[in-house]
């Protein structure tokens, strides 16, 4: 009874903080995407589910979700892909300090504010007029170019910054994952006559499986609410809504165009996406998390 008591203590805090500050406030948000919200107005009639039905004829809404799925499956990818390669090579590095260098420099990018360096990268890098981009690609005699106005391009280039911004983390997890392999796993593929390459992919790679469920379903739920980078880049959506997300999306219905209901309603329907797709990853990539 002492023993529980002192859980329910411990407890009872968390869950009044996740209660007041998380499940409130989307009960809230689900609750006025029913109704013509904003909060300028002194009436703000019930519509029912008119918002809902609003967003299967909004064009803008479709584009969003088509570049939303796009760069969540295009940037995920390109994440775990780089990230366990760098892991890899941080991991056979014969020294510690070594592996902690680059661990740290890696991770740097990950705790600098996010509106921060997208300014940076925003005018630095792909600006049109002393942008490094536009520099290194005049040397080889090309005329500046406006990245801003592209398409898919553009689309790509929020997808470099935001693999810079991002690998840190998970090249730490996976890091951790792999020097958590027993090594007489890999001696013994070794011995056998495995390479260093078919070690990885048929050895490591089944072994930290955990590992990996955990960072795929993570990361692409995080990329889901990208939002910093696109209102940096692209606030008003691109070149025909090239780089509209639904984050942004909600933002520029909400403090744009005070059109609350129908943002949260948007809002909803990201929380559908997201939900959908993590239970999607988490039936494909079913781990045993309980101990024999």
């Amino acid at each position: 009874m002492k023993n529980n008591r002192f859980v329910a203590i411990v407890l009872v805090p968390g869950f009044l903080f996740l209660l007041v500050f998380v499940v409130f406030p989307v009960a809230y948000g689900l609750g006025i995407s029913f109704y013509d919200y904003n909060p300028a107005n002194s009436q703000n009639p019930f519509t029912g589910i008119e918002n809902y039905k609003r967003l299967i004829h909004d064009e803008v809404f479709w584009i969003a979700v088509k570049n939303t799925i796009f760069f969540c499956v295009a940037a995920v990818t390109a994440n775990i892909v780089i990230t366990l390669f760098l892991a890899e090579m941080i991991c056979i590095l014969p020294s510690k300090w070594m592996k902690t260098l680059f661990r740290t420099i890696l991770f740097i990018p990950c705790i600098a504010p996010m509106v921060g360096t997208s300014t940076v990268w925003k005018y630095g890098i792909f600006g049109t007029d002393g942008g490094a981009l536009n520099r290194i690609a005049g040397l080889f005699g090309a005329a500046p170019k406006n990245w801003f106005l592209t398409t898919w391009q553009f689309m790509l280039l929020i997808i470099v910054f935001t693999l810079w911004a991002d690998i840190g983390y998970n090249v730490v997890l996976f890091t951790a994952g792999i020097e958590g392999v027993p090594k007489e796993f890999e001696e013994a593929g070794a011995i056998d006559g495995a390479g260093p390459v078919r070690r990885f992919l048929w050895i490591k790679l089944p072994l930290m499986g955990r590992t990996f469920a955990f960072v795929a379903i993570m990361t692409m739920a995080n990329y889901f609410q990208m939002f910093a980078q696109f209102r940096v880049f692209a606030a008003s959506g691109g070149r025909n809504d090239s780089a509209m997300v639904l984050t942004n999306y909600v933002y520029k219905m909400s403090f744009d165009s005070f059109d609350m209901g129908y943002a949260s309603a948007v809002a909803a329907a990201l929380f559908v996406l997201v939900f959908a797709v993590a239970m999607l990853q988490n039936k494909m990539m079913r781990m045993d998390w309980s101990y024999e």
